[in-house]
C-alpha cells in the first residue's frame, strides 16, 4: 500500500520502539533460506505489491495490495512465471490478504482499513489455476464485535474451513473468528479469540490445524491453536517490505514482499520452534466451533490434519526452551524507546518552519 511519505515516516517512527523491543526480546535468531529450495523471482511485471500468499502444490497464488483491480495471480513455483490470472466483478476498497479455500480456490480478503472507518469487510471465494478467467465470485461481509479495525491477515483452518482475521495493531494484534457458516447478504459478526504479535501483515495455518504463524515486517511468531500460546518467534530474512506468508504441505514457509520482480523466499521453521510445536498438547483446532463451514471447505492440498509433517524426535525441547513472552527483559524496550524518541526529535526539527 502506498502511503504519503510524511505519514509513513511518522508511523514508522512511532512503531520503532515496538518493533525493536519485540524483535530483540522474542527473536530466535535469523532464519536461513532452505538450500534445497532456492528462492524464485516473480517474473510478471504486474505483480508489484505482493501481499497475500497461498501455496498450492507446485504453484503459489498472490495478489497486489490496495490500488489494484480485483484479481489474483497463479505463479509457477519452479520458474516464477505467471500461469493464470483470475479477475472477478468487484471494486475492492483495500485488498490485503489471501487464504486457502476449497481445491482450486482461495479466499481474497478486502480487509484493509488504515483510517479504521469501515463498518464491514469483505471476503470473496475465487477460483484459481492455469489460464486467464473472469468470474462472478461469491462474497461475504464480516463485521467486528468491537468496531472497525485495520487488518492484513486472513487465515483459514485446514480442518474446519473456518476463517480468521488478525488486526494490524501496533502493540498486539487480535485474532477474530468468523462465523462457522457464512451467510451471503447477512451480518457475519466475528468474535475475538486472543492476541498475537503487533503490526501483523499476514498469517497462515500449518497443515496440522493446531498451529498458526503470524508475521510482521521483520519477524514471525508461531502459536498453538486455538489457545494462541506462543511457541516461539524469530527474525525473518530482510525484505523490501515483507508482507506475505504461506505454509506449504511440508510445513516450510514462503515469504513475499512488495515491489516489482521481488524474490519469493523459501525458509524453514527454526529447530527450537519446531520442537516446541511438537510438544503442544492442544487436542483440536475445531474450537471455538466444531461445525465446518460449507462455504469454506478445507482444501485437499493443505496437507493432512493428523500432525506436523516432521515431528520432534524423542526428548525434543519443550516450549519452555523457546523464547516466550512471560517476563522479558526491559532493555530491548528501553533501547527501542530511545531510538524512537531520538528519531521523533529529528523529525520534528526537520519539519520546523525555517
Amino acid at each position: 500500500m502506498r502511503i504519503p511519505m510524511r505519514e509513513l515516516l511518522i508511523g514508522t517512527l512511532i512503531g520503532t520502539p515496538f518493533l525493536v523491543g519485540a524483535t530483540v526480546a522474542q527473536s530466535d535468531g535469523p532464519v536461513v533460506a532452505d538450500p534445497d529450495a532456492p528462492s524464485i523471482t516473480f517474473q510478471d511485471p504486474d505483480i508489484i505489491e505482493s501481499s497475500g500468499l497461498v501455496v498450492r502444490g507446485g504453484r503459489v497464488v498472490t495478489m497486489n495490495d490496495s490500488g489494484d483491480t480485483a484479481r489474483v495471480f497463479a505463479v509457477d513455483l519452479a520458474t516464477g512465471e505467471t500461469v493464470g490470472v483470475t479477475h472477478w466483478s468487484a471494486d475492492p476498497e483495500d485488498l490485503e490478504a489471501l487464504a486457502p479455500a476449497g481445491p482450486g480456490e482461495v479466499w481474497a480478503g478486502d480487509i484493509g482499513d488504515n483510517p479504521r472507518e469501515r463498518s464491514a469487510i469483505t471476503v470473496t471465494r475465487v477460483p484459481v489455476g492455469p489460464g486467464d478467467r473472469s468470474v462472478d465470485a461469491p462474497a461475504y461481509e464480516l463485521t467486528y464485535p468491537d468496531g472497525a479495525r485495520d487488518a492484513e491477515s486472513l487465515l483459514s483452518d485446514p480442518v474446519t474451513g473456518r476463517l480468521y482475521v488478525v488486526s494490524k495493531d501496533s502493540m498486539r494484534g487480535t485474532v477474530y473468528a468468523a462465523p462457522a457458516q457464512l451467510q451471503a447478504g447477512a451480518d457475519n459478526r466475528m468474535e475475538a479469540l486472543g492476541s498475537v504479535l503487533g503490526l501483523a501483515t499476514d498469517g497462515a495455518f500449518f497443515p496440522d490445524g493446531k498451529h498458526i504463524v503470524v508475521r510482521n515486517y521483520t519477524s514471525a511468531s508461531v502459536y498453538s491453536f486455538p489457545d494462541l500460546t506462543l511457541r516461539g518467534s524469530w527474525v525473518l530474512p530482510a525484505q523490501r517490505q515483507g508482507e506475505g506468508i504461506a505454509v506449504a504441505a511440508d510445513d516450510s514457509i514462503y515469504l513475499s514482499s512488495e515491489g516489482a520482480h521481488q524474490e519469493l523466499l523459501h525458509v524453514t521453521v527454526p529447530a527450537k520452534v519446531r520442537a516446541a510445536m511438537g510438544s503442544t498438547t492442544t487436542s483440536s483446532s475445531t474450537s471455538p466451533s466444531t461445525t465446518a463451514n460449507p462455504s469454506s471447505s478445507p482444501s485437499s492440498e493443505s496437507g493432512p490434519a493428523s500432525g506436523p509433517a516432521s515431528g520432534p524426535a524423542s526428548g525434543a525441547a519443550t516450549s519452555a526452551d523457546v523464547d516466550q513472552p512471560g517476563d522479558p527483559s526491559p532493555w530491548p524496550w528501553i533501547l527501542g524507546g530511545a531510538l524512537g524518541l531520538a528519531a521523533l526529535v529529528a523529525l520534528f526539527r526537520s519539519l520546523r518552519p525555517r
